[in-house]
């Protein structure tokens, strides 16, 4: 199979020659775009999820050896979860190379977070396919290797911690607000603002709620702890 120009730029970019080529149409290939004749990238998206799982948890093992279950399992989480994903995906330029339907192309498809996280799987598990676990790894430890060692200060739950300072004060758990939402359908952004019962509140802007409310949480609590 002759791969098109956009595909041969992303195998630049990802470092890996496909023996098998059409793994990497298929990693690529949305279900908008799927037909008897065409498979797309959902049965690869649920492997590549588990093989990321396996090369971050042994990469925060290694990077931490003193840390306890605890530590690490927040760390996973933020390694492995789909905005992190795409976030990779958008570094090395995955949504060029998507093959979209109609619809999902005219609606922002190739900016679309879930997509790209997808497709970031997808695309681990065609070079698993096509070479092996230890290809696969090398991949993922060259995407992701800033984010191991930089991913204690992206895991703490803003949420979650924000909960547990109004608990310990005896206040009710925060709310979270929609402020505004702008933006057009395809790449929205959405304010939100983190209310506590004590009359705090902070807000926050980014283009999920969950983005927003973890970010809102998170400029909250900055600043209840250094008062």
């Amino acid at each position: 199979m002759k791969l098109s120009n956009e595909l041969k730029a992303l195998e630049e970019r990802l470092g890996h020659r496909f023996d098998a080529p059409e793994l990497l149409v298929r990693a690529v290939t949305h279900s908008s775009m799927s037909s008897p004749t065409r498979q797309d990238n959902q049965r690869l998206e649920f492997l590549g999820d588990r093989v990321l799982g396996l090369v971050m948890a042994e990469a925060i093992l290694e990077a931490d050896t003193a840390a306890s279950e605890g530590q690490l399992a927040p760390r996973f989480n933020a390694l492995v979860r789909k905005e992190t994903c795409a976030d990779v995906a958008r570094e090395i330029d995955l949504g060029a190379a998507l093959k979209l339907g109609r619809s999902e192309m005219l609606s922002g498809g190739r900016r679309k977070q879930a997509l790209l996280g997808d497709a970031m799987e997808a695309v681990i598990a065609a070079v698993y396919k096509d070479a092996g676990f230890d290809a696969a790894k090398a991949l993922i430890v060259r995407l992701w290797c800033d984010r191991v060692t930089k991913v204690e200060a992206d895991a703490r739950d803003a949420k979650t911690s924000l909960q547990e300072w109004a608990q310990a004060r005896r206040l009710s758990p925060p709310k979270y607000e929609l402020v505004k939402r702008a933006g057009p359908d395809h790449a929205p952004v959405f304010t939100i603002k983190a209310v506590l019962d004590n009359g705090e509140t902070e807000e926050a802007t980014a283009g999920s709620k969950r983005q927003a409310e973890q970010a809102a949480a998170k400029a909250l609590l900055t600043r209840l702890e250094s008062a």
